[in-house]
């Protein structure tokens, strides 16, 4: 067997003393069966022996090499991306699209002239603004790893809110308190999908950009879903719609 040494190398016995001095860059060592040589990197004194060759990239490259596509359709960066988890992203644009659309009815609703609650119309544009951008921001991430963004139909959204026992501002909220479930359901899918297949990079993709804010939206629209229920149909409504329009940042 033959051993070419690193630029500092001596060779160690099974109880770790100096067989043989220090060799430079260009020594080769020979040794014949039955010797126990170990090599080792040394500096010094250091007599820890190695392991043995980790990492040889120019060897290890070349399967990687194979995996390069040379047709024009296919994606250069793709990799480690399943075909599970590049449906599952186009899922999740489509969900965040279609509650990004149902926010946006809800905003034209309530800013009607004959309902006139400015509040909760600047509340729910923002809210549809906001599901717009995490379905850019899904299909950003679908390109950046090498996926194919496809896009689906859209549901038409109700343009109808009020509801003859709750009114319209607790109805819609409510309804707005029953899709950030829902988009969080499917958003724990998405992450349940990168589990199954190891896919590191997306499942934490969706817990930083994602699963907190969901949570964080949840709460706050339980807590205005029982602010509404406590004051009613009547004057209170106005005055909650007034909270929401000079509250800072007040979409979910």
């Amino acid at each position: 067997m033959v051993l070419r040494s690193a630029s500092s190398f001596c060779l160690l016995n099974a109880n770790g003393d100096h067989l043989l001095p220090l060799l430079n860059s260009s020594s080769i060592i020979r040794y014949s069966q039955g010797k126990s040589f170990v090599p080792c990197a040394t500096k010094g004194s250091n007599n820890r022996p190695l392991t043995g060759v980790v990492f040889e990239p120019f060897e290890e490259v070349k399967k990687e090499l194979d995996l390069v596509p040379t047709v024009p359709q296919a994606s250069l960066a793709r990799q480690k991306y399943t075909l599970d988890a590049e449906a599952i992203i186009n899922e999740q644009i489509n969900v965040e699209y279609n509650v990004s659309y149902v926010y946006h009815a809800m905003f034209a609703y309530f800013d009607r002239d004959n309902v006139a609650l400015k509040g909760l119309a600047k509340f729910f544009k923002e809210s549809s603004e906001e599901e717009r951008e995490h379905a850019e921001k899904l299909m950003e991430y679908q390109n950046k790893r090498g996926g194919k963004v496809t896009l689906q139909s859209i549901v038409m959204p109700l343009s109808e809110f009020d509801h003859e026992e709750k009114g319209d501002a607790l109805y819609a909220m409510e309804l707005a308190l029953s899709l950030e479930k829902l988009t969080n359901e499917k958003l724990i899918n998405v992450h349940s999908v990168a589990s199954k297949n190891n896919d590191v990079h997306l499942a934490d993709f969706i817990e930083s950009e994602f699963l907190g804010e969901q949570v964080e939206a949840i709460k706050k629209i339980s807590e205005y879903v029982a602010q509404l229920r406590r004051v009613g149909k009547g004057h209170g409504v106005w005055h909650f719609d007034q909270m929401l329009l000079h509250e800072e940042g007040v979409a979910a």
